[in-house]
């Protein structure tokens, strides 16, 4: 590894632990879900926050975007929420002699780091207003592209599906989450914690670490991060594995999976293993980070049969097997 490419990952580094413990000022345990969103903003994708109202997804969101020194917006979404209203519209003005012509409007999706809150409660044609944001960076409203800030990202948070008044998100706007977080209840002690800490006169308010540039400059780092051999045949074991038309696919997979995970599931395990290293203060990945990221990568590229869901098989579980299987590989390899 050169010299100087070791010196910045050293130094994002002792960065990265600066910013986990300013968000730590406001978010109160939740360790691995503050690591995965930081993993995921430092590989330039987007998180797809998961859980019940009320455990801090949109504090998070909040948070991070003063840490990392991002410009923000918000959007909530509701059933009656419009494309426009996301993306902005052409308006008719008309000028003091007469004339008449049309003005954009910019929509809140003009932002570095926007939060969708909610997305599910939005119907699936204003959710899809976001696919091109969320591939391409860009925003094509009249007939015209215009580019999005850089850079630029997703933070949505999401009720259960089993919630009234929600739609499944489209299975093309998943697979452009890089990673899906699940937010869990906190432990006893945890939760005296956030009870005593935010029910004060005053709360903590988190300074900021990063900004734009600094935040690009780290993403570049991270794609320089050397990944060995094992790591990479790991990955690949493991996605192709979840295929269940995959000749290499385990039983459980070819019998309980509908359809698997395509490429973008591998660019993702690339991307994050290195971020997930960096956080941990490690100069290169291995095969382990893949098995720990299984889930948050597959969950939702991956859907079981009618079949599965029925008998209730649990896809945890069947991922589970596959990347214990691909790790074992990587290690005899």
């Amino acid at each position: 590894m050169a010299d100087e490419l070791l010196a910045e990952i050293e130094a994002l580094g002792d960065r990265l632990g600066e910013a986990r413990r300013a968000v730590a000022t406001r978010i109160i345990g939740q360790d691995e879900v503050v690591s995965l969103t930081l993993a995921a903003m430092l590989s330039g994708g987007h998180a797809l926050l998961m859980g019940l109202p009320g455990l801090g997804k949109t504090r998070l969101v909040e948070t991070l975007s003063t840490v990392m020194g991002l410009s923000g917006a918000r959007i909530q979404f509701t059933p009656d929420l419009m494309p426009s209203d996301i993306l902005g519209a052409e308006v008719l003005e008309t000028a003091p002699d007469g004339a008449r012509s049309f003005r954009y409007i910019e929509g809140p999706i003009f932002a570095q780091l926007l939060m969708a809150d909610e997305i599910n409660r939005a119907s699936p044609r204003t959710q899809s207003a976001l696919l091109q944001a969320m591939q391409e960076r860009e925003v094509t409203v009249a007939g015209e592209t215009r580019p999005l800030p850089c850079p630029f990202h997703v933070l949505a948070t999401q009720n259960p599906l089993e919630q009234e008044g929600t739609y499944p998100l489209p299975e093309a706007q998943l697979d452009r989450f890089l990673v899906r977080i699940d937010v869990a209840y906190p432990d006893r002690d945890t939760e005296r914690a956030i009870v005593l800490a935010t029910t004060g006169v005053e709360e903590a308010e988190a300074p900021m670490i990063f900004d734009p540039l600094t935040l690009i400059r780290a993403q570049e780092v991270v794609r320089r991060m050397p990944v060995g051999e094992n790591v990479v045949e790991a990955i690949l074991d493991l996605v192709r594995a979840c295929r269940p038309e995959d000749p290499t696919a385990p039983e459980a997979v070819r019998e309980h999976v509908s359809w698997g995970p395509g490429p973008r599931a591998a660019q993702a395990f690339m991307l994050l293993v290195r971020a997930q290293a960096l956080l941990e203060g490690r100069l290169a990945p291995d095969a382990t980070d893949v098995a720990r990221l299984a889930r948050p990568v597959l969950m939702h590229r991956m859907a079981l049969s009618f079949a599965a869901r029925a008998e209730g098989i649990d896809l945890g579980a069947v991922i589970d097997e596959a990347a214990a299987r691909a790790t074992r590989a990587a290690a005899a390899a």
